[in-house]
């Protein structure tokens, strides 16, 4: 076939509720149509330079970003995709994972998660409960994302103060940005690992050059996860005089998940207008308790336009907007426990101005209302609503080799609780953020280049930073919200010495954020009932207060990758390397779930068909600890993995790959992790799997 553009990604609005049945459906009516109105030529493998418009609105390719950004796609994406987001993108330096089971991780940057790491789809932010509670998975499956982006580092200029950590976007294509003639895909299957996973996944762009359509679905079912020994450590068995039982398999962290999407764009003179619809459906075990289940289900619409070469003062005009309508109960017993509801509205309108002199840059607007519902008897949070609405700039000034950013940003939030009897009386809170931000970019030579950025960023609480009063289960705490909060504050800075040349390519890092006013769950040294209650026969609960405290991180992050043989086939030598510290200067102890040291290479070799890859990451241990947490031990972690082309027509592509996983069978609790003590990764496994163009 005949492609005459790139693919992209957003979401359509169905009458009625859509099923992977349905979208089924619409693949084969989308095949049938295009194919019976269209000649499609046979095209072969297409290669499309990545760029990543993440924390640049203005479209620029990685190597002039000021800021650090690290990108996944391609057969890098394909050789990374895990089952979660967390777990895929653990291979970047400074990135770690939440990992509350096999079935919801969430990413952490630089130290900092939840409400300080952005997480977005096609750059409007994703709707869901993950930054309340660990145990609440993303809804969003790899499968189906072809490209990620994550901002090492403050990003609250363009996307608030839930950035001050950075940002994670996930690209699928949902919404094409481009016309194509003919029909293009993609499909995967996956069989194995310590989890057992039976996957598949398909994904199909047709178009006439004029209307395009997209369709996805895919189909995720994994067991318990076999894991090398005990469930639960050493250490916690000591401390708790629990004994260790559970050995071989994590209890109650299978899943059973599905979903997809449909999406159509209509190409214009300059630009392009689509919509897409996507639905999520996961069923999962929460692994902290054996008899609970999260049912979890997420309902997406999407819009999004872009016109280009709009007049000398304003160039380009781009519009983003999502609903989403979010819903998970835990199931105990089978009962309905508890439930959550998350329902809103995102988007951006953003203006791109023509160049003054050599200066060009962006002025753009947001928005988010939500209404967020928890019901039932783990409901530790009231009913709440949360408006926000932000104005931003972004500038470039390029002078020869030297190019300077900057830009501001204002925003409103307003934070309303229901109450309730549980909660107290109704109550509204109002902040105003302020984000600056700076940056320079100086190339050295054709080789060498140093960025550097400063900034000044502002977050409001959350609702529950603000409002929280109840036990949460899954951190095995009552939590206590205070809405005599101020802004959370910090100030940043960061460089990076970066040199490439021909297919070596080479990065060092270092940064440095200062926190006037840390938000963070600090254990208040009471024990109380589960009515909140101190003192009393059954006050067992550890109580935990969300406070404002001054706190620092610092760190450093490298990689690199060099040809080190280029005759028969080639062979990559791949290394990359992270550490923060870490610190509560109020009273100088270290603040909880840092990541440790880590240092890993690998070796890539690539001959005609045949690939295959070798990585091995050490992780030291981390005995730099909260008063509340446990010493975790060191490990090891190699994997490899081979991956041959079949030999087939110019219209097809199939690759056959296995991977496999901790080869050296090591118990391995990840720090960063909730659950590190009872939950840990998987042992020694096989996966295969085939995926195909077309």
């Amino acid at each position: 076939m005949h492609i005459t553009g790139k693919k992209v990604t957003h979401t359509l609005t169905p009458p009625a509720p859509v099923t992977p049945k349905h979208i089924l459906t619409a693949i084969t009516m989308a095949f049938s149509s295009t194919l019976t109105s269209m000649h499609v030529q046979a095209a072969g493998e297409i290669n499309l330079p990545t760029v990543s418009v993440t924390a640049n609105p203005l479209g620029v390719s990685s190597d002039d970003m000021v800021v650090p950004v690290s990108t996944l796609s391609g057969r890098e994406l394909s050789l990374q995709r895990e089952s979660t987001l967390g777990e895929t993108l653990k291979s970047i330096p400074g990135v770690s994972s939440t990992y509350f089971g096999p079935n919801a991780s969430r990413p952490i940057i630089r130290g900092l998660d939840g409400e300080r790491v952005r997480m977005m789809q096609n750059g409007v932010g994703i709707l869901d409960a993950s930054s309340l509670s660990f145990d609440h998975a993303v809804p969003l499956d790899p499968l189906v994302i072809e490209q990620i982006d994550v901002v090492r580092g403050p990003a609250a200029l363009l996307y608030g103060g839930s950035a001050v950590g950075g940002v994670v976007n996930a690209i699928d294509h949902r919404i094409p940005k481009e016309a194509i003639n003919g029909v293009t895909g993609r499909s995967e299957v996956r069989f194995g690992g310590a989890e057992n996973q039976k996957n598949g996944a398909v994904v199909v762009d047709a178009g006439n050059g004029v209307l395009t359509v997209h369709a996805d679905a895919y189909k995720r079912k994994t067991d318990d996860l076999d894991i090398p020994g005990y469930a639960m450590s050493r250490r916690k068995s000591e401390q708790s005089g629990e004994a260790r039982e559970r050995k071989g398999r994590l209890v109650n962290s299978g899943s059973d998940a599905d979903g997809g999407a449909i999406g159509a764009s209509i190409a214009l003179e300059n630009g392009y207008v689509g919509m897409s619809y996507s639905t999520f459906n996961n069923k999962y075990g929460t692994v902290a308790d054996p008899d609970v289940l999260i049912d979890m289900k997420s309902d997406r619409w999407d819009f999004a336009s872009e016109l280009r070469d709009l007049g000398r003062m304003i160039s380009k005009v781009k519009v983003r907007m999502a609903y989403t309508d979010y819903k998970h109960q835990e199931l105990e017993d089978g009962e309905v426990g508890t439930t959550f509801k998350n329902r809103g509205v995102e988007g951006s309108i953003e203006a791109t101005h023509g160049n003054i002199g050599p200066l060009n840059g962006v002025v753009g607007i947001q928005f988010h209302n939500s209404r967020f519902q928890a019901m039932g008897e783990e409901a530790f949070v009231p009913s709440n609503r949360t408006n926000t609405r932000a104005v931003y700039l972004y500038e470039e000034l390029p002078l020869d080799a030297l190019k300077l950013t900057f830009g501001g940003r204002v925003e409103h939030a307003k934070i309303d609780s229901r109450g309730g009897d549980e909660f107290g009386p109704s109550q509204s809170k109002s902040f105003t953020p302020y984000s600056f931000a700076g940056g320079a970019l100086f190339k050295l030579d054709e080789q060498w280049s140093v960025t550097a950025n400063l900034s000044h960023n502002e977050r409001a609480p959350s609702y529950f930073e603000l409002y929280a009063d109840g036990e949460h289960v899954a951190t095995g705490q009552y939590e206590v919200g205070s809405s005599d909060l101020d802004k959370e504050r910090s100030n940043g800075i960061d460089a990076q010495l970066r040199w490439k040349r021909h297919h070596h390519a080479f990065q060092i890092g270092a940064y440095y954020t200062r926190f006037n006013n840390f938000i963070g769950l600090f254990n208040s040294g009471e024990l109380v009932n589960e009515d909140g209650i101190p003192g009393q026969a059954d006050s067992v609960i550890t109580e935990a207060r969300f406070t404002g405290a001054k706190a620092t991180f610092r760190g450093i992050e490298a990689e690199g990758k060099f040809r080190i043989y280029d005759k028969t086939g080639s062979l990559d030598l791949n290394l990359r390397g992270d550490y923060v510290r870490a610190t509560n200067r109020d009273t100088g102890d270290p603040l909880p779930r840092i990541s440790p040291l880590k240092l890993g290479f690998g070796l890539d070799y690539r001959f005609n068909r045949f690939g295959s890859r070798l990585d091995i990451l050490r992780a030291f241990k981390q005995d730099r600890t909260d008063e509340n947490e446990l010493v975790t031990d060191g490990y090891t972690l190699v994997n490899a993995t081979v991956t041959y082309k079949l030999p087939t027509s110019q219209h097809f592509q199939l690759e056959a790959f296995a991977k496999a996983y901790n080869l050296l069978d090591q118990t391995i609790r990840d720090h960063t992790s909730m659950l590190k003590d009872i939950a840990p990764m998987g042992g020694r496994s096989v996966l295969v799997g085939l995926r195909g163009d077309f």
